[in-house]
């Protein structure tokens, strides 16, 4: 939806209005991460974006030029996300909130949507151009674990350290954006770095990936997801099982059992899991990482129908991760997927 869509009165000529809708569609999908990033969901990001849009189309003939048009919105967009989470809300994984379970272990209730960082598509919420380094920070901080650690902080502190340690913004310019002082950006940056560095996140991926340029997938990762596409669609497990590294860990959104290791995960594909023979996937790009839209076969009458969207974790070569969001009627919608496929 478009600024003018969503607020169809405005000041001054049409071809002012034209050009100040076009300059704030331009920073939607910067703004969509960083929403993202603040928030842990997707649709509250992609709200929070539009309301962003929105105030700021309200209140642009009151802009001053004091600071950049783009710190300007940051700025806006900031107070949107630190309204919502003033609630105290705060979004996880299911590896955050229990110990791993076993594969016989009952499937519990689901828990509302609101509980779970969500998924998000690359092309909502990555730049499509720019300089190669940014654009891997960018890819970098916007995968579900960097994502999911950036919940355990206060919403303050949560800002700081992406405009500081993701945007790189200077502590000069947070603090005037946040309508505070130098020191006291620096010492929620302090706080931030010690409480992810508790959760075992470290902020210095994105300073390691400003020293590499942006490449495309290495012929190596190429063929580790060419064989998991293959192992998995012939569901052979013990092919399927060489490619994950022992720690791998398997969770399935919005239910809050998730699995570690080879022997469960196996065990629980071929126990609850065992309706995934016959899976179909097909790939998509999701939190800078590869991932697939899994659909489970409708048996004789032909045709497969959307279950899961999986985004993976690859480190060294191994899969490390195994992250199936089954809010399938929501999600793949926003991922441009059908619900079906054909026979």
């Amino acid at each position: 939806m478009t600024v003018r869509e969503s607020e169809s009165a405005g000041s001054g000529t049409a071809l002012a209005a034209d050009e100040v809708e076009l300059r704030l569609e331009e920073h939607r999908a910067e703004l969509t991460g960083y929403c993202y990033r603040m928030l842990g969901s997707v649709f509250e990001a992609e709200d929070a974006v539009q309301e962003t849009l929105v105030r700021a189309w309200r209140s642009h003939s009151g802009f001053e030029g004091r600071s950049s048009f783009r710190s300007w919105l940051y700025r806006i967009a900031t107070n949107v996300c630190l309204d919502s989470l003033n609630a105290g809300k705060r979004r996880a994984r299911p590896m955050d909130l229990s110990p791993a379970s076993h594969a016989d272990a009952t499937l519990p209730a689901a828990s509302p949507e609101s509980v779970w960082v969500e998924p998000v598509p690359d092309v909502r919420a990555l730049p499509s151009s720019g300089d190669p380094a940014d654009v891997v920070v960018s890819r970098e901080t916007i995968k579900l674990a960097f994502v999911a650690a950036l919940q355990h902080l206060p919403a303050r502190q949560r800002a700081v350290l992406i405009l500081r340690e993701v945007l790189a913004w200077k502590a000069s310019e947070t603090a005037e954006l946040l309508g505070t002082s130098v020191a006291s950006v620096n010492s929620a940056l302090q706080r931030a770095r010690a409480t992810l560095s508790d959760a075992g996140v470290s902020t210095s991926g994105a300073d390691h990936a400003k020293a590499v340029a942006a490449a495309p997938m290495d012929e190596a990762q190429e063929k580790l997801l060419a064989r998991y596409v293959d192992a998995f669609e012939r569901y052979d497990l013990d092919s399927l099982t060489a490619l994950l590294h022992e720690d791998v860990t398997l969770s399935m959104p919005p239910y809050a059992l998730w699995l570690q290791g080879h022997q469960d995960i196996r065990d629980w594909f071929l126990g609850t899991g065992i309706e995934c023979k016959g899976s179909r996937l097909v790939p998509v790009a999701a939190n800078g990482s590869p991932g697939f839209a899994q659909y489970r076969s409708n048996g004789e009458g032909g045709g497969h129908h959307a279950w899961a969207l999986q985004v993976l974790e690859i480190t060294d070569g191994r899969i490390t991760g195994i992250n199936a969001f089954l809010d399938t009627a929501h999600l793949f919608p926003l991922f441009g997927l059908p619900l079906e496929l054909p026979g």
